[in-house]
Formats: structure tokens, sequence, C-alpha cells
């Protein structure tokens, strides 16, 4: 056997090479992790201090935009000083702790994503009894479930991570350290993480998987035998926003994850996981705000936009310049 050297850092491979290109990511990068960071942090906001937001739906939205907040976090600041430095590496600690928190965050993402659907459903299917079914002590044991499920996916891989021992080359083909390229730089026999890995990911998974669009299927077959075109569009319209962000997150999972990383694949596997990591958390406010009446009304309230006369004062002002007019004809009519 020959000696193999101990690896203890990594080298995270940038998105180009190009000096050019890498300032012009980094501006564009650097914009979008802002406005993620602002406009769910203003989501959070209004839903804290509205009370007109104060309902079940906006407390899992509000939970959501936390979740975005600290998922885009993870790995955005990272590579922002990797598109202005040329030193690239990350220890083996500081690389364990992202993905702990990335893997964390994205399956609390995953089971929020299905609290949601069920509210959904209870509030289309049974909105007689949503104020009962969905009461506060409720959401807060949904929202604590959600928290404390994500801890079990994390937990069990890092701790697998211990058993491997990486010994060149230490170069992983990301902009962070993500699990797959750990696995397959390692050069230990990572059968067992491996295995271990898909057996939890695939029961987490369809756990949520099923409670993410089960209540959908109810959905679709209580909306379908509302007869009116009307009612069935208000009630599609409730839950569309909802279902826009489900489908781009699986979307993006499956191909990271389940497509082949091959090399003629590896360039468009970055562009997925940019937005995968990136541009998703900055898409599920947008499409839940563009779509939300209530959120542009708190938006309009707060930035004093809306600021339409009371129909009492408009009444007033109407009465006034009525009795002006009036005394304006009497007083001509005077010789």
């Amino acid at each position: 056997m020959k000696n193999l050297t101990k690896v203890t850092g990594f080298i995270l491979i940038s998105l180009s090479d190009h000096p050019n290109n890498l300032h012009l990511l980094f501006v564009v990068f650097f914009l979008i992790y802002v406005l993620t960071v602002i406009i769910n942090f203003l989501i959070i906001i209004f839903i804290f201090t509205d009370s007109r937001l104060h309902n079940p739906m906006y407390f899992f939205l509000g939970n959501l935009a936390f979740i975005d907040v600290s998922y885009s976090s993870v790995t955005a600041p990272r590579l922002l000083v990797d598109l202005l430095t040329k030193n690239h590496s990350m220890s083996l600690p500081a690389c364990t702790t992202q993905l702990f928190f990335f893997i964390y965050l994205a399956g609390a993402e995953l089971f929020l994503l299905s609290a949601m659907s069920y509210d959904r459903y209870i509030a289309i299917c049974h909105p007689l009894h949503y104020s009962q079914v969905m009461s506060w002590g409720t959401c807060t044991q949904i929202v604590s479930l959600v928290w404390s499920s994500g801890l079990l996916a994390p937990i069990i891989c890092t701790l697998l991570l211990k058993r491997l021992t990486f010994c060149g080359p230490n170069f992983i083909h990301n902009f962070f350290c993500d699990l797959p390229h750990l696995l397959k730089i390692s050069c230990t026999d990572t059968s067992i993480n491996v295995l271990v890995v898909v057996i939890v990911g695939v029961l987490l998974g369809t756990v949520a998987f099923v409670a993410t669009f089960y209540p959908y299927v109810r959905i679709f077959s209580a909306v379908l035998k509302i007869r009116t075109v009307d009612g069935k569009r208000k009630a599609f319209s409730t839950c569309t926003s909802h279902l826009t962000v489900v489908f781009i997150f699986y979307a993006s999972v499956t191909f990271i994850y389940y497509v082949p990383n091959t090399s003629n694949l590896l360039t468009l596997n970055q562009v997925v996981t940019v937005i995968y990591t990136l541009i998703t958390p900055l898409l599920n406010p947008l499409i839940y705000s563009l779509r939300n009446k209530d959120l542009k009304a708190a938006l309009r309230r707060t930035l004093h936009v809306d600021r339409k006369i009371p129909v009492n004062v408009r009444g007033n002002k109407a009465q006034s310049l009525f009795r002006r007019i009036q005394f304006r004809r009497l007083h001509l009519s005077f010789p």
C-alpha cells in the first residue's frame, strides 16, 4: 500500500476563473443576497407588526422567510468572499458546520412546506372548522415539530463524516461543502455513508412528499365539485403561490441529488445549485408577495402609500363645497 497523506482542508472550485467574470458574479450575487435578506425581513416585520396578518397562513410564511434568510446566509457570504479572494480553502470543521446547517435548513423548509399544504387543505376543505383546527397552539406545535424534525438528517450525516478519511485530491467542484462532493473525494469506503444517507433521505423525503402533495389531492377533488367558475378560480388562487414554491424546491432537489453528476452536466449542475441555494430564497417571498393582496396592503400601510380620504371626510368636504356654492348663488341673486 502506498502512503496516504491525510487532508484536513478542502479547496472550493470557483464558478469562474476569469477575473472580469468574478467581479461581475460578485456584484450579481451580492445584490441577490442583499435583496433576499431585505425582502424576507420586511415580510417578517409586516407579519409581526400588522395585526391583520396574525393568522396561521402568515405565521407559516414568516417562518419560511426566516428559513430563506438563514438558508441563503449559509452559502452566500462564503461565495462572495471566494469571488474576491484567491484563497478558496476551507477547513474540515468549517466544511462540516456548513454542511450541517445547509441540510438542517433544507429539511426544515421541506417539512414547513408540508405544514403549509395542510393549512391550505383545512382552509379550503374545512373552512368552518379552520379557526378551531388551526389554533395558535396547534400552529406552534406544528412549527416546533418542523424545526425539530429537520435535525435528524444533519446529525446523522455529520456524525458519519467522522469515520471518513480524505487523502486528496481535496478539490470540491462546488462553491460550498455539499455531501455528494465530500463522499466523492473520500479515500475511505463510503458504502455505509451512502446506504444510511439514502435510507434517511428516502424515509424523510417520502414522508414530506406525501404530507405535501396528498392534501392537494383532496383540495383538487373538493374544488372540482364547486359549480361556479369564479368559485374554482378563487379556491385555486389561494394555493397557487404555495404550489409554485413547492415545485421549484422539489425540482431543484431532484436534479441536484438524483441526476448523475457527470462531467457533461457539471456546468448545468452548478447553475441549478446557484438557483437552489441563492435564487430560490429570493423567489419565494416575491412569489408570495406579488400574488398576495394582504401583504401588498401591509406594505402600503407601512410606507404610508395608501392615503385614501375617509368617506366621512369626503362627505364633509362635499357638503362644505355645496354650501359655499349655494351661498355664492344666494349672494349673486341680491340686487
